[in-house]
């Protein structure tokens, strides 16, 4: 009678063991599936504030049918650019002058930059040329390309980084800004130590930048300005027509 208790008190034992692990395991699986949850509630948050944010700056389209009406360009009004300090490709004196509003990283800039650089050397002395960077949120080396290309002003070699810049959109990092600066003849090492130790004005003069773009009211790029006015050309032929329409 005794074994037969003892046996009886052990598999009660057992039983209760193991439902108490089950428990527990149960309990575990509850908490972790909470804080998922919690976590998935939070990337779509944050996925819908980005999605906002970007919306707002009319920088996210929207599906096919649910696209706001985007504001008409006035091809008349004329924007007092602020191009002070800049630097300027081609006659200073030049009747006419393009601005252009662009990030390194946008496709479109870089597949407009050849297009606008020829179009302003077609015309030495009539045409003059302004690079104001825009750098978007969402690509992460936009401004410190601009940073680098800042820095490479300083050693006379502003238009031959942008170049090299744009021509390696897709690999730029802090160690290919030292290699394009290699490649232009300038330090490397020296150069990724300016653009260390010069970062707070590097920042102000960024945000200068963006300053000017946001009183132009530009929420893209590229966005190009002739003589002040918006232009929605994007072929050499267009700048050129645009660009005689005011040399006559």
């Amino acid at each position: 009678m005794l074994k037969k208790i003892l046996l009886f008190s052990s598999v009660a034992l057992f039983l209760l063991a193991m439902f108490a692990l089950k428990m527990s395991e149960y309990k575990k699986g509850f908490i972790y599936q909470k804080r998922l949850e919690q976590k998935l509630f939070a990337i779509e948050d944050n996925q819908k504030q980005i999605i906002k944010a970007l919306s707002g700056k009319g920088l996210l389209r929207q599906p096919k049918g649910q696209e706001r009406a985007r504001p008409k360009v006035d091809p008349n009004k004329i924007y007092d650019i602020d191009i002070s300090g800049s630097m300027v490709k081609g006659n200073p004196k030049a009747k006419v002058t393009v601005v252009e509003f662009s990030d390194f990283q946008c496709p479109y800039s870089q597949k407009f930059h050849p297009i606008i650089m020829d179009v302003v050397n077609a015309y030495p002395e009539d045409v003059n040329y302004v690079f104001m960077s825009f750098p978007l949120p969402y690509h992460k080396e936009a401004k410190p390309a601009t940073k680098a290309l800042l820095i490479a002003k300083q050693y006379g070699k502003y238009w031959e980084m942008m170049d090299l810049i744009f021509q390696n959109a897709k690999g730029l990092s802090q160690d290919k800004y030292k290699e394009l600066a290699g490649q232009l003849g300038i330090d490397a090492d020296e150069f990724a130590q300016k653009l260390k130790d010069q970062d707070a004005q590097l920042e102000q003069m960024v945000q200068k930048g963006m300053a000017v773009a946001g009183k132009a009211e530009v929420g893209g790029t590229p966005t190009f300005f002739v003589n002040g006015k918006r232009t929605m050309g994007r072929t050499a032929q267009e700048f050129k027509n645009q660009i005689e329409q005011i040399l006559k």
